[in-house]
């Protein structure tokens, strides 16, 4: 499945990056977007994804987000980004 379509605070696992343009590929790999790293989906506004890579946040666009492709991670699964004090 796409970056695109995944479910909003769920952790994925990248599997691998289907980009066009070799520019789209160099990019991602720049946030961290590689086979085999975490991504999680933040949140997804129009065609605006926030995604978490390695303890960072980023905005990428529609096109962006289609050319991550993901399986769900093995360990935590859904995540709780909810404000809560300790």
């Amino acid at each position: 499945m796409m970056l695109k379509e995944g479910a909003i605070n769920r952790k994925y696992n990248i599997t691998t990056i289907n980009a066009n343009e070799e520019g789209m590929r160099e990019f991602l790999f720049t946030l961290g977007c590689y086979p085999g790293e975490d991504i999680t989906l933040i949140s997804q506004l129009c065609s605006n994804y926030i995604i978490n890579v390695k303890d960072a946040r980023y905005s990428i666009d529609e096109d962006l987000a289609a050319a991550i492709e993901i399986q769900t991670a093995k360990s935590d699964s859904s995540l709780n980004y909810s404000s809560k004090a300790i």
